[in-house]
């Protein structure tokens, strides 16, 4: 795909399919102007995240205006940030922003009941050159709820094991399949006296929840059944416990203080053999500036657990549309064409892992990542669950309910006690929301 000779044809064709669709029942047509451009005179307001996306969208921004007329204001804010001025404007009824970023597995059940975001099922099949269905399943299920398309998935995170390469060969140890492998790896290379671990990964109470997940789906346990609390399933337990085992017996100390930033640095300074984290962060480990193991870490698909492996692949942040939004059309356009393969080719090579199953499948898309990466990306794709936090309103609530059993599993405490407790708060915030 050659986007020079390509972006000229996709202007044109953006600018005639938008034309199509220029008219809402909400809004009258822009007055025709001497170029035809669909939306030309209507401004855009749009809420994002301080971004690797948003910068690259507002380097491609220009051309997107000149071909529709309009004129979009992009405002970037920091996470924290960002979630409190959207709930600001949405508690206040506000028009704007016509659209916004959002993070599906923490905003979607929330925004969903306080009808903060408008449905797309009949905007995406407008244009059948978008092709919605090239974006992969898992992205997709991940962005819809009660069989509604609330959001279009821009990036995504795929659970994925770093490893040194290196390590490895020296001491004839494969690549491990399984979480047993990779436990009783992990026991061989663990060396604290030489200041070198045999696995390393977030231990904060309410950030280890996503790290977790994937041990606890690949045992065949899950966060909730129906609407009960599961953390406390046989199943569920062993998936802790392992992820548990591997930071108390096989990790550094100050594990409990860890988050996904202070375990990629410890793997970057080579202190550690294996690491399990998404795959969206990998820069962090072979970034020359950055990691003194650059060339030696390799990726592989999340082992397999009793279950099977089953990492979650998950639309990280998506983009929505304010239901109150004076100028649908319009903020449809502009989410088309932010999402359309020209573009997410062009943030997947910048190092953003995309939701198009098409742009996976291309060169281009592919050869800026370590071949083992891509691989391992686009297996997870395939075999992947959707979330990696529990499906509740009060998301931050249940991390920390959750986190607690392999915090106190690390503390020496019985996990099956932990579990116990931990269900029972989780239920209780179960109920508690359903009263919201």
């Amino acid at each position: 795909m050659n986007l020079r000779k390509n972006s000229g044809v996709l202007a044109l064709t953006l600018a005639a399919a938008m034309a199509v669709t220029a008219c809402s029942q909400d809004q009258k047509p822009a007055a025709p102007s001497a170029s035809a451009k669909p939306f030309a005179g209507q401004k855009l307001t749009v809420f994002t995240l301080n971004h690797q996306w948003t910068d690259s969208i507002k380097a491609s921004l220009p051309q997107f205006e000149e071909a529709t007329g309009m004129k979009v204001d992009v405002q970037a804010f920091a996470e924290e940030q960002l979630q409190q001025k959207l709930a600001v404007q949405f508690t206040s009824s506000s028009e704007t922003p016509d659209v916004f970023m959002s993070r599906p597995y923490m905003d979607k059940i929330l925004f969903y009941k306080n009808g903060w975001m408008a449905q797309l099922d009949e905007y995406v099949k407008k244009n059948p050159g978008y092709d919605f269905n090239d974006f992969s399943k898992a992205a997709i299920d991940a962005t819809t709820i009660d069989g509604k398309l609330m959001y279009i998935p821009l990036f995504t995170d795929q659970f994925v094991l770093y490893y040194r390469k290196d390590i490895l060969q020296k001491n004839n140890i494969p690549v491990p399949k399984t979480l047993a492998d990779l436990e009783a790896a992990a026991k061989k290379l663990h060396d604290p006296g030489k200041d070198f671990y045999g696995f390393v990964g977030r231990g904060q109470r309410n950030a280890l929840v996503t790290a977790v997940s994937s041990f606890v789906f690949s045992e065949g346990g899950d966060f909730m059944k129906g609407d009960k609390a599961a953390v406390n399933t046989p199943e569920a337990i062993r998936g802790f416990q392992i992820y548990a085992s591997l930071l108390k017996n096989y990790g550094p100390q100050g594990t409990l203080n860890m988050s996904w930033p202070q375990a990629a640095a410890l793997f970057a300074q080579g202190k550690a053999a294996f690491y399990a984290e998404t795959a969206s962060i990998y820069k962090n480990t072979t970034d020359p500036e950055k990691s003194l193991v650059k060339d030696n870490v390799g990726f592989a698909v999340f082992p397999a657990g009793t279950a099977g492996a089953k990492p979650y692949n998950i639309a990280a942040w998506s983009l929505a549309m304010n239901p109150k939004a004076k100028n649908k059309d319009a903020a449809w356009a502009f989410m088309e064409w932010a999402s359309n393969k020209e573009n997410v080719l062009k943030i997947q090579r910048s190092g953003v892992p995309g939701a198009r199953n098409s742009v996976w499948a291309m060169k281009e898309g592919t050869e800026t990542y370590p071949p083992d990466l891509a691989a391992a990306i686009q297996e997870t794709m395939k075999i992947g669950v959707g979330y990696n936090v529990p499906q509740v309103i009060s998301v931050g609530e249940a991390r920390d309910a959750v986190g607690s059993i392999v915090v106190k599993a690390m503390l020496g405490e019985d996990i099956k006690a932990a579990a116990d407790q931990a269900n029972r708060d989780f239920q209780a915030i179960i109920d508690k929301d359903k009263t919201k």
